[in-house]
């Protein structure tokens, strides 16, 4: 293993802070490189050699400039240190894809908006990646040959594709997981690091955080049969039964699933459901969108803790001061990104909010890829430095990545949220 970040730090150029250290190793070379000589023991200053006539002497080069005390010869004109090459990063994206063009783009100009603000040592070049498995894996084997770091791809089935290729060459930051998650015997391949928002990440944090503020209660989890719905609820459910093993408890758990049609639930099914926790201490897990989770408070009533992921706040954060008030929803307690719900942030702060074209309204989820983006660029630059272990004050959450030679994993904290007077604020700030 080669440096700190073993195979999946290794990099054959660096970026950002790394740079100033190659640079001040040139110097010392430089220094150490043959231009030490012996000074005569006065302090008589001697810049150029005596010429006998000037006019058609030879050129000679200049003496260096001699310190007696100090015993250190500096040369006049030292020759230029090479400019140290920039980190070559390949931004991997299905920009020509009908279905993700958009989520790519918004991707792209968060990874820019970083970059603008943090640009020294480093060089992005944006790479259509494709959206066919076979066109990804053929695409990323050329582009891992001219850059020293890969982001991307994007979509479930494309890092699935790259992850079974067996062609991970260059430390690469997938943007997503893979659609199907490998099992323990075959791992992730140890270059790739994946880095997404998946709503299963929110659900097992959610299991914790409503098992402890809940405990010895019935949880029950309802879902409308969406796929992001059925992977968050299994991802609660497998959390909470481990939670439950480690603290020797055994409180009850449900799964209701919702029809549901055009948006809107069943409401006979949660009217029955309403009736079977009339005198069971309980909370609800809501899996569904914010359109369906308000049916759901609408029927079982504030005095029923209600938890859900980030789909619960639809509203991007730019679009807050004119969209809908749903003081329904007070009291709802979920998981979003700081980018979403806290502009007072340090690290959200700093970076400029995308612009949206007129016909091309912004939506909450494009401005959490956007933040993806930002947060993508701070990692794979803490990544090209051979950093092993780091934490870093996200956009999109507290991260926390460990780097070794047989597996890279990051895991994303997201920030607590309530609504509060129909908008989603940070728990920290409810009053």
């Amino acid at each position: 293993m080669d440096g700190k970040g073993g195979e999946f730090g290794r990099v054959d150029v660096m970026g950002g802070k790394m740079l100033s250290r190659w640079a001040g190793s040139g110097v010392l070379a430089w220094m150490l490189g043959g231009f030490c000589l012996p000074l005569s023991a006065n302090t008589t200053v001697n810049l150029l050699s005596p010429v006998a006539d000037a006019a058609h002497a030879p050129y000679r080069q200049p003496a260096p400039l001699q310190i007696a005390q100090t015993d250190l010869s500096i040369p006049r004109d030292p020759p230029p240190l090479p400019a140290p090459k920039p980190l070559q990063i390949a931004l991997f994206l299905p920009i020509s894809s009908d279905i993700f063009r958009q989520a790519a783009d918004a991707v792209r100009a968060g990874m820019q908006a970083a970059h603008e603000h943090e640009p020294d040592g480093v060089a992005i070049q944006l790479v259509d990646s494709g959206d066919v498995a076979q066109e990804v894996v053929e695409r990323y084997r050329i582009v891992a040959g001219q850059a020293d770091l890969v982001v991307g791809p994007l979509s479930r089935s494309a890092v699935a594709a790259l992850a079974q290729s067996g062609n991970i060459s260059r430390p690469t930051i997938a943007l997503t997981a893979p659609d199907t998650q490998p099992e323990a015997s075959a791992p992730l391949p140890s270059r790739m690091l994946v880095m997404g928002l998946a709503i299963e990440d929110e659900a097992r944090q959610i299991a914790d955080w409503a098992g402890r503020d809940n405990a010895g209660k019935k949880a029950v989890l309802l879902h409308a049969g969406a796929s992001w719905q059925r992977r968050a609820v299994k991802a609660f459910e497998v959390q909470w039964l481990k939670q439950q093993k480690q603290q020797k408890q055994q409180s009850e758990l449900q799964t209701v699933e919702l029809a549901s049609s055009d948006g809107f639930v069943n409401g006979r099914t949660l009217l029955q459901l309403k009736k079977e926790l009339a005198d069971v201490p309980a909370f609800i897990f809501a899996a569904l969108d914010a359109q369906q989770a308000r049916q759901v408070r609408a029927v079982m009533g504030p005095q029923m803790p209600l938890y859900g992921t980030s789909q619960l706040n639809p509203v991007p954060f730019s679009g807050r001061d004119t969209a809908e008030r749903m003081s329904d929803m007070d009291g709802i307690r979920l998981l979003d990104i700081p980018w979403q719900i806290d502009p007072e942030h340090p690290a959200v702060a700093i970076y400029a909010r995308p612009t949206a074209a007129a016909d091309l309204p912004r939506t909450a989820d494009m401005e959490r890829l956007y933040a993806l983006g930002i947060d993508a660029y701070r990692v794979a630059r803490e990544v090209a430095a051979q950093q092993s272990e780091f934490e870093l004050d996200g956009v999109t959450g507290r991260l926390t990545v460990q780097v070794s030679s047989q597996q890279a994993r990051l895991q994303r904290s997201a920030e607590r949220a309530v609504y509060r007077s129909g908008s989603v604020v940070p728990l920290e700030a409810q009053r």
